[in-house]
């Protein structure tokens, strides 16, 4: 309490030790790294099953095949129901 009293002279201004300043640093860089890896992976991955850019026929070739994925999946479903 003192030094918070006193303007936090000779410390920090988070309240960490320098060595727990380095553990938090180290633990933080080895997580953002860990997450930015996972979302690589995970955008490489979307990319494969639907690519976000448009091929040479355009969002409407993109556009018609989701259609006919969805009358087929319908037809399926309503078979599998009926």
């Amino acid at each position: 309490m003192a030094n918070a009293e006193s303007g936090n002279q000779g410390g920090s201004a988070s309240g960490l030790t320098e060595s727990e300043a380095q553990e938090f640093h180290k633990i933080f860089i080895t997580s953002f790294i860990g997450f930015t890896l996972v979302a690589i992976v995970a955008h490489f991955l979307v990319w494969q099953w639907r690519p976000w850019l448009p091929g040479p026929d355009g969002y409407s070739a993109v556009i018609m095949d989701g259609a006919k994925y969805s009358a087929t999946q319908l037809t399926t479903l309503t078979t599998f129901l009926g």
